[in-house]
């Protein structure tokens, strides 16, 4: 049994689905945002051991028989429409997900593209760019910090072409507006008000030129690279060479991944740079454009097949 842990909207997992059924392996499709509104979640310790259920409302799954989890992008737990006071639903929803993760945890299956307890770790850019300097990658200087004091320095080094990013791109509100930080080209207006970096760390990197920009999809030990086109939008099948192929299998695995998607970027001068790794990327568009056989590639994964 395949569990799938996405929301019911995924187009990306409908894409593979019938790839997993092709093999003959029995797959349920459940989203943790019917949680616990709409399906039943039970852990029973009795005798020495333990049971684990889910009943999503149409089936009741063993979780013992669970062999691989894709945890694609479910949805956070939601309280019933009837739980209506604010308080309550917090409340409700935060044990829902402390539930679960304790489920979770308990499933004695592969993981894609990882479990609950690496993603935190996996999402990190800090711990990304260390993995890649331990296994040769070629990096960016790049600064991490909430001291003033670095920002005049980095932009001296970057000879005025320094770009801030956060650590962790998260949507905020502001005056009860979503408000999304992109990255920023540093000016010289910004060095003068300098001292608001010490409420809030950030990225500091030189602006990089790119002859071009590649995505490298990592399922498993497998390696699927293309070069995004940006004029018009578009992707193309692109070879790494050997050893930075190797390393990005090897960046996944070191990180807990069975998939991940990295973000390279080849200088003019023909030199393979790394700037992250999604954990959850996005690798449709590129499937779709390229032809590469990746969704056939997690389908395999999840049942166990051998590349």
């Amino acid at each position: 049994m395949i569990l799938i842990l996405s929301d019911r909207r995924d187009t990306t997992v409908s894409r593979v689905l019938p790839k997993i059924e092709r093999r003959g392996v029995p797959v349920t499709w459940w989203d943790s945002g019917e949680f616990p509104g709409r399906s039943r979640v039970t852990a029973t310790f009795a005798g020495g051991t333990h049971r684990l259920t889910l009943d999503t409302g149409s089936q009741v799954v063993d979780l013992a028989t669970v062999t691989a989890v894709w945890n694609r992008r479910p949805n956070r737990s939601v309280a019933a429409a009837n739980v209506s006071d604010p308080t309550h639903r917090a409340h409700v929803e935060w044990q829902s997900r402390f539930h679960l993760d304790g489920v979770w945890e308990l499933v004695r299956a592969r993981w894609l593209p990882c479990r609950h307890p690496v993603t935190r770790q996996a999402h990190n850019k800090l711990i990304h760019m260390a993995r890649a300097v331990e296994l040769g990658f070629t990096v960016p200087e790049t600064v991490y910090t909430n001291d003033p004091g670095e920002l005049v320095p980095a932009y001296e080094r970057a000879r005025g072409r320094l770009v801030v990013k956060l650590l962790d791109p998260e949507d905020l509100r502001i005056d009860g507006q979503d408000h999304r930080v992109h990255t920023t080209v540093v000016s010289r207006r910004h060095l003068t008000s300098r001292h608001r970096l010490q409420h809030e760390p950030v990225i500091l990197q030189p602006f990089l030129v790119k002859a071009i920009e590649l995505r490298a999809v990592v399922v498993g030990r497998q390696v699927f690279a293309a070069r995004v086109e940006p004029n018009p939008p578009g992707c193309a099948v692109h070879r790494l060479p050997r050893d930075v192929e190797r390393r990005c299998a090897e960046l996944a695995a070191s990180l807990g991944l069975g998939y991940g998607v990295i973000h390279l970027i080849v200088t003019p001068e023909g030199e393979h740079v790394f700037l992250e790794i999604d954990p959850n990327g996005s690798w449709a568009p590129i499937e779709e454009r390229t032809g590469l056989a990746i969704g056939d590639a997690i389908a395999g994964w999840l049942v166990g097949e051998r590349a």
